[in-house]
């Protein structure tokens, strides 16, 4: 059964003004991601594959969509899944300024916003496909930002959301033998207790039933979870991994299509 959320109370969560007492706080997270030296780029595997989700998605559009790439980094992913959807008009988003900068080139329709408050710079009920790809384990905020994408979605349209799974095949043996699992975080500045070196600034991780469970708390109803490949799994670890996809619950990265209700 799934939960019921209740709605935020706006006079519960006070949102600093420009300016205001707040205005000149120190916040950890954001200059994390404005560190030139965190990765931007979403890399060729997950580029083409969000590509690949909206060709199918799009194939029955009747005339063009409004896609919106929240967290389009420096927006080669939105660039690629333009150019393989020609016919559809998409904005990428992010908070990020030097990823604006970046990712501004012919074609390409890109903004400075957040999904965390006060919300997208985006009208309620103009957009027919949110693309969350591989964020929502980076956001402080995960209910306000799903609320959000259910916010500026038609009717009937489309989240289509990626992340790590914590449950994956490999994370499962690491926490039997007391190791942190795979790109799970706890530090901004350094990587401790779980393979890798790289820290990727996440969150919050879910598994399958988590995921499909919280998006449905928000109105959404989940149309498909697939599975896909994590491209630093050592080379011979790879044909198992490529294994798990077909189940989901144990792949590597979650994939979801949702539906607004």
């Amino acid at each position: 059964m799934t939960p019921q959320i209740r709605a935020r109370d706006a006079a519960a969560s006070p949102r600093p003004e420009s300016g205001g007492s707040l205005a000149g706080l120190r916040n950890p997270l954001r200059e994390f991601y404005e560190d030139p030296g965190v990765p931007a780029s979403s890399g060729p595997d997950r580029a083409y594959r969000q590509a690949e989700m909206l060709a199918t998605l799009l194939g029955t559009a009747d005339c063009p969509a409004r896609i919106v790439d929240v967290g389009c980094g420096d927006g080669f992913a939105t660039s690629v899944a333009a150019a393989r959807n020609p016919a559809h008009h998409f904005v990428g988003i992010d908070w990020s300024a030097a990823s604006i900068a970046v990712a501004r080139r012919p074609g390409l329709s890109v903004l400075r916003g957040e999904i965390n408050a006060p919300g997208l710079p985006i009208a309620s009920g103009s957009v027919d496909v949110v693309v969350m790809s591989e964020l929502i384990e980076h956001l402080l905020d995960t209910d306000f930002a799903v609320e959000e994408a259910n916010r500026v979605l038609k009717p009937n349209g489309s989240l289509l959301l990626s992340t790590p799974n914590l449950a994956a095949w490999y994370n499962r043996a690491l926490l039997a033998v007391g190791v942190q699992p795979v790109f799970s975080e706890v530090s901004l500045r350094s990587v401790f207790g779980r393979p890798g070196s790289q820290v990727a600034g996440h969150l919050h991780m879910f598994t399958r039933r988590a995921l499909t469970e919280f998006l449905g708390a928000y109105g959404f109803t989940c149309v498909r979870v697939a599975g896909a490949r994590y491209h630093d799994v050592p080379v011979l670890l790879r044909p198992f991994d490529k294994m798990f996809c077909h189940w989901p619950s144990a792949a590597s990265i979650l994939l979801v299509h949702a539906r607004k209700s």
